[in-house]
């Protein structure tokens, strides 16, 4: 929403916006932007009497200002169906859609057609360290979009992807998630089958080859051509690291072309980003070559592994992890590019799916590759919760207060440490705390 945001400022409207907390990068962009923001759901905001609402999908029946915006008569149009309307249509869309991945993959994409002098319009969920803000308009008829499956608005419960209809679609992968809005996996393959069905017969699909629900969702219908890509087994488009701290990639098209680069990123999964964000730039006339080139000035984005500070030889890292997959991954990398360190993870299970319980089982297993976790326990998580960490032993330590975690924290983490902390929210600013504590008390 604050993206949708940037790009109505753009576009020359006057806007201001609303949630029930505010905090960065999201609000330092939109500040930037001179772009007014309330804190707070309450209904005065509406005095303005806006031309039009656009509402996010946080927004339920019961909350102050929608129940004001209904009774008064505004018009207003969801986050996705206003993005369509008045910025995607006569465009060339590129969709980036998937479990993970989509904000990295969306951003690499955006990057390589800015590299290849395509001047995009993209609107991802995070800030692309290339760009420094979330969405741009663009100079082309290219258009990068991060398409997420949840649910649109109170009144539109389709996947918010349906509304993008893209040329070129990218499927990372998928899994089980938004248990607050889906029973199962099979009512999310439905969701991604409606958005098969908007991609236009002469478009692309680069699809992960790996991924057994995306094979199955393909055997649903299709009616795009499809390319692969994959870093094991008989893909069109294939890549693997070029050393074994994961420093240079290299990468083969379809064609039989290869490329290989050094890096800023690392990791398996962001190693098929990048592959996929290659593949789709080929729809831009964009070759490997010069996609491959790209990335290696493709400098990450805001809170998808971050490093933030390094005290004392203590690297900090703020990551958005939050689903099993994502955390196992992102444990997994740091593994391999600082061998002989300890990874250490600080976690705040905040999604909705996470405080459902929905990831009890397979949580633990995630973290074991870390050498020590320390989870925040919010007060709604029940028993079944605290028992799913017990095959965790020695190496986790449990709080439920954000003071008390960072203290324990900043007693046992050693020099060379890679600290993660991973949250999609803002987990009561114990990085910050942490940073400074460790600033104060053990130099710079």
């Amino acid at each position: 929403m604050g993206g949708v945001a940037a790009l109505a400022r753009a576009a020359g409207h006057e806007v201001t916006g609303c949630d029930r907390s505010i905090y960065p990068p999201m609000s330092t962009q939109l500040k930037k932007l001179g772009i007014d923001i309330h804190e707070g759901v309450d209904a005065s905001q509406l005095d303005i009497a806006p031309d039009c609402v656009v509402v996010g999908n946080v927004m339920s029946r019961g909350v102050d200002v929608v129940e004001a915006m209904l009774d008064r008569g505004l018009p207003y149009l969801s986050g996705p169906q206003w993005l369509a309307e008045h910025v995607l249509h006569e465009r060339h869309v590129f969709a980036v859609a998937g479990t993970h991945g989509k904000t990295t993959t969306s951003s690499m994409l955006a990057w390589i057609l800015e590299d290849a002098g395509h001047a995009p319009g993209f609107l991802v969920g995070g800030v692309p360290a290339n760009f420094g803000d979330s969405a741009r308009y663009g100079e082309s008829r290219y258009f990068v979009v991060e398409a997420d499956e949840y649910d649109t608005a109170f009144f539109d419960k389709r996947a918010k992807f349906v509304h993008y209809r893209p040329r070129t679609l990218i499927l990372n992968n998928l899994e089980y998630d938004h248990a607050d809005i889906y029973s199962d996996v099979e009512a999310i393959l439905w969701q991604f089958h409606q958005l098969l069905r908007t991609v236009p017969g002469r478009g692309r699909i680069i699809r992960n080859a790996a991924d057994q629900n995306l094979q199955k969702l393909l055997e649903m219908g299709c009616w795009t051509p499809v390319e692969t890509f994959g870093t094991k087994g008989d893909t069109d488009w294939s890549a693997s690291f070029a050393d074994k701290v994961e420093r240079r990639i290299s990468m083969q098209g379809p064609d039989g072309s290869s490329a290989e680069t050094r890096w800023q990123s690392g990791g398996l999964y962001n190693l098929e980003n990048a592959l996929a964000a290659v593949a789709a730039a080929a729809s831009a006339g964009v070759s490997l070559e010069k996609a491959v080139d790209a990335m290696s000035r493709f400098e990450g984005v805001k809170r998808r592994m971050e490093r933030t500070a390094t005290v004392a030889d203590i690297a900090i890292y703020d990551d958005f992890a939050h689903h099993p997959t994502a955390i196992r991954k992102a444990i997994a990398s740091l593994r391999n590019r600082y061998p002989g360190h300890r990874v250490v993870v600080a976690i705040e299970p905040r999604s909705n799916t996470m405080r459902l319980g929905v990831h009890n089982d397979a949580i633990a297993d995630s973290l074991k590759g870390a050498d020590l976790v320390w989870m925040y326990r919010p007060k709604e998580m029940g028993e079944d919760f605290a028992a799913a960490l017990s095959s965790l032993g020695a190496k986790i330590r449990v709080f439920s207060d954000y003071d008390q975690l960072v203290s324990d924290m900043s007693a046992r983490v050693l020099s060379g440490d890679q600290v993660v902390f991973m949250s999609n929210g803002a987990f009561g600013s114990a990085r910050q705390t942490l940073t400074a504590i460790l600033q104060r008390t053990r130099g710079s």
